[in-house]
């Protein structure tokens, strides 16, 4: 080579410099820092830049901008999660029965105190048969109108009443254990919407790297300076990226039509989330079986149904009060007023003598079986305090562990990936490296924000299902 062909190369080589530096300097934009100059404003390489509403770590290389429009991309409203739960609480229709039960129950309860209709009769009384010679006007009989009423005991109908409406305060009790399943299922749906929206994200971070890093290898291909399959190779990671971004798509779809079904919407209604939104964390102590009394739904519905077989025992002990009756009959002689008949009455009171052996028999049983019931259902109570109780504690020590894995992610593991994919970025830009280096150093850093992510899913997950045994 002459020192013709020596300049002439030199030229071309710087030219291809100061295009790779324009290029990747309109790509970062408004003269963003290297690592070890990071501008006011911007965070260092060493640091991690966390979003309000993310914990993904962000390089001085991230770009402003979005993933390219989508169907999927939330045009209504944003509907917080206090705002999604106060919807399913009033529009789900799974929590209507447990009114209209506990109405039906309230209904029943002012029947108890009712009396039974009187009973009227008509017919004869001493009337011979017929074809039989009467001697005397006065043996042709008396024509007889009867009227007979029940009277209850109002100690039984008093005990009746409130065992009735004991049921209605289990019901309404009921809605509670359904309602904290729905709130749960919500909040693990908005959760999963939540890491699906950091998803994006980082996708879109990944989107514009590896566009970086095909448009740098589009201008040193020509210059013999990269080779084909390294155009191929960005290329063919883009249409990786693709896919994933359709599938995160069809995931926060999913997410939204669960959503509209639990708040008795539309399922194609668009709506938004509150992506600033981040759960609180659990570190309260383990509670005491007595706070788990006190919040839990399924427990308190367990103590109604122990008053309701309580107040039906007291029901079924009243039963040993006796019942009462009046009957009135009236006689009218079929002899007329010329026979010196008069006219009779009959007014007979009755009483009821339940605590004889062949009727108290029933009762009795009915007695026994509740209290052996009611046992049961106290030690099942227990049991159900004690497992909570244990469970709560081992989610408590799985959620700290999960929660020391996600700070050590986000302080050390993705900031140290992210100055090893700068250095790389860096080290090509000076044609000190090979373009496949740096696509193993940024798909390094793309594995690790998303086993990050999934990471962050399952504790999201661990705390919907705490919040649930809490009731929170």
């Amino acid at each position: 080579m002459n020192s013709s062909d020596l300049g002439n190369w030199m030229c071309w080589k710087r030219r291809i410099n100061w295009l790779l530096m324009a290029l990747l300097l309109t790509h970062l934009g408004y003269g963003q820092a290297r690592p070890g100059q990071a501008r006011p404003g911007q965070p260092r390489p060493g640091q991690l830049s966390v979003d309000s509403s993310s914990a993904t770590a962000k390089s001085p290389t991230s770009l402003t901008g979005s993933v390219r429009a989508t169907p999927t991309a939330p045009l209504g409203r944003v509907l917080t999660l206090d705002s999604v739960l106060a919807q399913i609480n009033q529009n789900n229709p799974l929590l209507k029965p447990f009114g209209s039960r506990a109405a039906a129950a309230r209904a029943y309860a002012e029947g108890a105190r009712s009396w039974m209709a009187p009973m009227v009769g008509l017919g004869t009384f001493m009337a011979p048969y017929p074809l039989q010679m009467v001697m005397d006007e006065r043996d042709r009989g008396y024509g007889m109108v009867s009227v007979e009423q029940d009277i209850p005991n109002p100690f039984k109908q008093r005990a009746t009443q409130v065992y009735q409406q004991s049921k209605a305060a289990v019901e309404e009790a009921g809605r509670g254990v359904t309602l904290n399943r729905l709130r749960s299922d919500a909040k693990q749906l908005y959760f999963d919407w939540l890491v699906l929206e950091k998803r994006r994200r980082v996708l879109a971070e990944n989107r514009r790297i590896l566009q970086l890093m095909k448009k740098l290898a589009d201008i040193r291909y020509p210059y013999q300076q990269g080779s084909l399959g390294n155009v191929y190779k960005a290329e063919g990671r883009l249409y990786e990226l693709d896919n994933m971004v359709i599938m995160t798509d069809a995931e926060i779809d999913r997410k939204r039509i669960g959503l509209n079904t639990l708040m008795n919407r539309p399922t194609t209604e668009v709506f938004g989330i509150d992506t600033t939104y981040r759960p609180v964390e659990a570190v309260q102590p383990v509670p005491t079986t007595d706070e788990l009394a006190r919040h839990r739904s399924d427990i308190l519905r367990m103590d109604r149904q122990i008053l309701s077989m309580q107040a039906g025992i007291e029901a079924q002990k009243a039963q040993t009060r006796p019942d009462f009756r009046v009957r009135f009959d009236h006689m009218q002689p079929f002899a007329g007023t010329k026979s010196m008949m008069p006219t009779q009455f009959t007014l007979m009171g009755m009483i009821s003598i339940p605590i004889v052996p062949w009727a108290s028999r029933m009762y009795k049983a009915e007695i026994k079986g509740m209290q052996q019931d009611i046992e049961a259902m106290r030690y099942e109570r227990e049991g159900m305090l004690n497992e909570t109780q244990g469970m709560v504690a081992q989610m408590l020590t799985d959620l700290r562990a999960v929660q020391a894995q996600l700070d050590n992610y986000e302080r050390r593991v993705i900031p140290t990936l992210r100055k090893s994919y700068d250095t790389q970025l860096i080290a090509y830009e000076q044609n000190k490296s090979e373009l496949p280096v740096v696509i193993d150093a940024w798909e390094t850093l793309n594995m690790t924000q998303m086993d990050y992510l999934t990471r962050l899913q399952d504790y999201y997950r661990m705390l919907v299902t705490y919040e649930k045994e809490l009731e929170k």
